[in-house]
């Protein structure tokens, strides 16, 4: 059996009032290395939540969060931003690209702080935008690529430091259909080379390629089904 990349057991995060609001109730789940794991619920319902705490951008209040086996929950914020870049690959619905850098120079922004030695920066960002099938455009500015390619250079920009989870944030969500069936298909070629990967969707289309879904309904999370494709 995989060894888990994910554990969470009673990970709760509330914010402060008056009144507090509990936007994640305390909740347990196991991603195992390789998995593909959807996490679908309506706006509101916690998602952004959930996201942030397993990327590593908020802290809980409650429980704790294993990532490869290190907890996670007591880390300084130092530690935590060192651990986010060296594990953990996210893919936001926005892109975030610089708009005067190349594909290949915002891929190579994502090595600067993760100690990865300077000869071999460039090779490995070429060989993310490869792997998305980006090798073409290697020199292109943002502004001349699709909606569809700067999600993919952001994907390489996720993969470039061969993370243990890819998490993704409503990574079709300003795509065309055509394109959002490209991205995903990229997706599942990822997930079929062995990368761990959680997908936040509200697009039942989307969850639908994963192995697993997890709702989130008022801070609650629960698996439903087996999902998609095997």
């Amino acid at each position: 059996m995989s060894a888990p990349v994910i554990e969470l057991d009673g990970l709760a995060r509330t914010y402060p009032g008056p009144p507090p609001v509990p936007a994640l109730r305390p909740a347990s789940l196991v991603i195992a290395e390789g998995d593909y794991v959807a996490v679908t619920g309506p706006s509101g319902s916690g998602k952004s939540t959930l996201l942030h705490l397993l990327g590593l951008l908020d802290t809980p209040t409650g429980g704790s969060y294993l990532l490869d086996g290190l907890d996670t929950s007591a880390l300084a914020d130092q530690d935590r931003s060192a651990l986010r870049g060296r594990r953990i690959g996210i893919v936001f619905q926005s892109f975030h690209l610089l708009p005067y850098r190349t594909a290949l120079e915002n891929v190579l922004l994502a090595q600067l702080y993760n100690q990865t030695p300077r000869g071999g920066r460039r090779l490995a960002a070429a060989g993310a935008l490869e792997a998305v099938g980006l090798g073409h455009r290697l020199d292109a500015l943002p502004a001349t690529l699709s909606g569809g390619e700067c999600q993919r250079v952001a994907i390489a920009r996720a993969l470039v430091n061969t993370p243990s989870l890819l998490l993704c944030d409503e990574p079709t969500g300003n795509l065309d259909s055509v394109s959002a069936a490209a991205v995903m298909e990229v997706l599942d070629q990822l997930n079929a080379a062995g990368y761990t990967i959680v997908v936040i969707t509200h697009d039942p289309t989307v969850a639908a390629h994963a192995r697993r879904m997890v709702t989130i309904s008022d801070g609650v999370l629960s698996e439903r089904i087996e999902a998609g494709h095997a």
